[in-house]
């Protein structure tokens, strides 16, 4: 019963991990513009969804995401 429940736990981690990696196949090689910063955002949603978990790493890709614009410097920020 205990691994059904860590099953069912992971699910939504696994659910945003699985629509990032769709938007790296679909959606990335035409939007034009690299990240600015090391590792691309897309590979910082999901490493922090790893690392932190569904909620944390969520809302720490989201912020990422909201600071990678032309007027920022970018660089390398793990996550």
């Amino acid at each position: 019963m205990q691994s059904v429940w860590q099953a069912m736990r992971g699910l939504p981690a696994h659910a945003v991990i699985a629509l990032v990696r769709l938007y790296q196949v679909t959606l990335s090689p035409f939007v034009g513009f690299g990240c600015r910063y090391q590792p691309t955002c897309s590979h910082y949603m999901i490493g922090a969804v790893r690392k932190h978990g569904f909620l944390r790493g969520t809302w720490r890709g989201i912020c990422r995401i909201a600071r990678c614009h032309p007027f920022r410097a970018g660089g390398y920020d793990p996550p």
